[in-house]
């Protein structure tokens, strides 16, 4: 009975020691088991689809992939089928190893080597040669080692990553996205069991056609199916999945998806020194096959004028995310140097950058929408800028200026710009590698200057967002960052507006337009480069049209080659996409007033063209107009007569007065105007009538505010009008505040303390003005 005692404990304490010893040996330091092999690098779209695997350095693919993203499945038949006493064994079978010599030595059957799981690991692992015995007497050693280190599961994580699955694919991450274009997570029973003999004969033929498998592994896998019912059990419907046809893809059919901006991100991991072994991108694969699809389409049809190369970018303003991007029109084509990014590269962008010198003149209260510009020859000192048709149009509002790309208007606007200017503006937004301001001086108004596709997207992408800029996005974990306000929101939606109105070429697809399109078209000098940018729904497309080496084409204009690839685009976008306006909401600051459309200033009775203005009140430009007067004439001789002269033989006339620059325009284009009369020799003014009294604010008076008080914290604007006065206008500081019939007074709320004048100007003209002094206390 001692002896018993005696022998149990000397047992229990090897045991404890054996346990010790082995948790030991885990916790001392040991490589990963994955460092010795090279990986490739797999990049994925926003949804989580293969864009494209890369070789590792030793030209296989490897995707190492944890034990707990495999499929139970697939774990299963490896060991069913390998190494069904896996978790129970030491590292070797001491029962296999002896039937696998019998086998083979003794009866000299198929060679049959008798290794463990661990023993295969051991193999690849350290690169032994096992088919001698003393090649197999280290395998069998290194194969203790490894259940020393290492845990069981990762030893079988380990097993599946480096066994080779046929051609140059090792692990089951390759072999699954491979061959079945998924993680090894979703595969079906079928496909487990496919993968689970692959290893065993790694080069069992298939089809590289076809890619359908030859009969000894469709054999194989059967089998394996055979004895996965005996242990596991199935159904009819998992029955009947195993008499479908069994493909497997070829390496040669992987998906080889947005190369240009692949290439970008692997490009940029490289130059950081990163290895990253999954890139997920902000690309959605449909979307890039959308804008794919019709680039190859127009190049096709256009391609006997002499159109060869087309590329565009499709941003997600919400999150600044990059879903689609196309380089050129393909990737292969070295006569077009398809492999050349062309959607980040430099490029004139003729006047796609319009709409914000009209933005800043906007924010700037130079403009609204409908203030007149002159479209005249001018020259701004040694510049003279001329239009792309060598003709000029006169007078026109600052919309139709931008909408028909005048470029006498936006030399002019630009030109005006100050704190900041459309230079400085560029620079605040990060147009990178710009030169010095004097370089480009007024010409960087008309594409002077060079940005990108990604560049140009995210300058339209600002007016989507209000005014804020953001970088863009390629990669899925990046964050969507707060950006910087360059721009209003009030300008913003104002410019977006002026926008929406360019009329489109296709004027079937306009009429069933389901949202507004906010977009401008460029062509750069000498015809080498033809651009569509603009804002669509959620989105802003940019396409552009040319040659990378920098050759012209006459085809190559805006209007008629990129902007009807960009409209194929949005007609596409618009029926597969839920689309919603990113202009919709007014901001509270956007008013619209009645102007008149001769001038863009406020209506007077004698106007005969009026229409409707969006402006900033405080900002925009407001004042009475003055190209519709009247004039006091005889009746009978239709001869001009001062106003005190006035009788009933008299009447009014209204004359157009234009400046002679514009007058020379319409004489030009057959449209002479009226010549007003003189009336120098009046004493009086020749309106007609009697000019507005102010009479609040009171003259001399110092009107005290109480801050905390909003009650009293409100001048009133009144003032007595002639009989004929329907309207009056009020500025303070020649900042319109409002308008208000002459029987109504308006509220003004000061801001600040100060001395402010006060003006009415009523619809005939006429006007008087006030000085106010203001102090604001707390």
């Amino acid at each position: 009975m001692r002896r018993l005692k005696r022998f149990v404990g000397n047992l229990a304490a090897i045991i404890f020691i054996a346990a010790l010893v082995l948790v030991g040996l885990r916790l001392l330091p040991h490589p990963k088991l994955s460092n010795n092999l090279f990986l490739s690098t797999a990049i994925y779209d926003q949804n989580g689809a293969l864009l494209r695997l890369n070789l590792a350095k030793d030209e296989r693919y490897r995707v190492w992939t944890p034990l707990d993203e495999i499929s139970g499945d697939v774990i299963k038949g490896v060991l069913l089928h390998e190494d069904k006493w896996f978790y129970r064994h030491f590292g070797f079978n001491p029962i296999s190893l002896v039937r696998g010599g019998w086998i083979s030595y003794i009866k000299k059957g198929n060679m049959q080597g008798g290794s463990t799981v661990t023993m295969q690991l051991a193999r690849m692992y350290w690169k032994l040669n096992t088919r001698s015995i003393s090649g197999k007497l280290t395998q069998i050693v290194r194969a203790v080692e490894l259940e020393l280190f290492y845990s069981k599961d990762e030893i079988l994580e380990a097993y599946l990553n480096y066994a080779p699955y046929g051609r140059n694919i090792e692990g089951i991450g390759a072999a699954s996205l491979i061959y079945f274009n998924k993680s090894p997570k979703n595969l079906t029973l079928p496909e487990a069991l496919a993968l689970s003999v692959l290893p065993q004969s790694p080069s069992y033929r298939v089809d590289k056609n076809t890619g359908y498998v030859g009969e000894k592994l469709s054999r194989a896998r059967d089998e394996l199916f055979e004895k996965w019912r005996e242990v596991y059990g199935t159904d009819e419907l998992t029955n009947a999945l195993f008499s479908l046809p069994f493909t497997l893809r070829q390496p040669e059919l992987l998906p080889f998806r947005a190369p240009h901006l692949v290439e970008q991100l692997l490009r940029e991991d490289f130059n950081r020194g990163i290895v990253n072994l999954r890139i997920d991108t902000t690309i959605d694969l449909r979307l890039q096959t959308l804008l794919e699809t019709h680039i190859d389409s127009y190049i096709n049809r256009y391609s006997n004028k002499g159109v060869k190369n087309a590329a565009a970018i499709l941003v997600d303003t919400r999150d600044m995310g990059v879903v689609a991007a196309v380089g050129s029109a393909d990737y292969f084509n070295e006569d077009i140097g398809g492999q050349i990014n062309g959607f980040n590269i430099k490029r004139s962008p003729g006047s796609t950058l319009k709409p914000f010198i009209y933005a800043l003149a906007i924010e700037q209260g130079i403009i609204h929408p409908q203030s007149v510009l002159k479209d005249v020859p001018t020259s701004f000192s040694s510049y003279s800028p001329e239009n792309f048709d060598n003709r000029f149009m006169g007078p026109l509002s600052a919309a139709q200026a931008l909408i028909r790309s005048r470029n006498i208007p936006a030399v002019y606007l630009n030109n005006k710009l100050k704190n900041p200017n459309f230079y400085a503006f560029l620079k605040r937004a990060k147009i990178g590698k710009m030169a010095s301001e004097n370089h480009y001086g007024l010409a960087l108004a008309l594409g002077g200057g060079e940005v990108t596709m990604l560049e140009e997207a995210k300058l339209y992408a600002m007016l989507a967002n209000g005014g804020v800029i953001r970088e863009v996005r390629t990669r899925k974990e990046q964050a969507a960052g707060e950006g910087e306000r360059l721009l209003s929101k009030e300008a913003s939606f104002i410019t977006l507006d002026m926008l929406s109105n360019m009329p489109r070429a296709d004027a079937v697809a306009a009429e069933t337009q389901r949202l507004p399109i906010y977009w401008k078209t460029g062509t750069s000098w000498g015809f080498r480069d033809a651009w569509s940018a603009g804002v669509v729904g959620q989105y802003v497309l940019i396409v552009w049209l040319g040659n990378f080496d920098n050759s012209g084409n006459p085809a190559f204009v805006g209007s008629d080659s990129a902007a009807p690839l960009f409209f194929n685009i949005v007609n596409s976008l618009q029926a597969t996409q839920k689309l919603h306006d990113v202009n919709r909401a007014i901001p509270a600051n956007v008013k619209k007033v009645d102007v008149c459309l001769s001038s863009g200033d406020l209506v007077t009775v004698w106007c005969k063209r009026k229409g409707k203005a969006w402006f900033i009140p405080g900002v925009s430009p407001i004042r009475v107009d003055t190209v519709y007067r009247p004039i006091l004439v005889d009746k009978k001789t239709n001869l001009p007569v001062c106003p005190d002269k006035k009788s009933a033989d008299t009447k009014i006339e209204v004359y157009e007065y234009y400046s002679s620059d514009i007058l020379d325009i319409f004489k030009r284009a057959g449209l002479p105007k009226r010549q007003p009369p003189n009336m120098e020799h009046c004493a009086s003014n020749p309106d007609i009538g009697i000019a507005p009294s102010i009479t609040s604010p009171l003259k001399n008076t110092l009107y005290t505010i109480r801050e905390s008080k909003e009650e009293t914290a409100r001048i009133v604007l009144s003032a007595v009008a002639d009989a004929n006065v329907k309207t009056l206008y009020w500025f303070i500081n020649d900042e319109y505040i409002g308008s208000a019939t002459p029987s109504k007074s308006i509220v003004w709320i000061p801001k600040k303390s100060g001395r402010f004048e006060v003006r009415a100007i009523d619809d005939h003209g006429r006007a008087d003005m006030r000085n106010a002094q203001v102090v604001i206390i707390k």
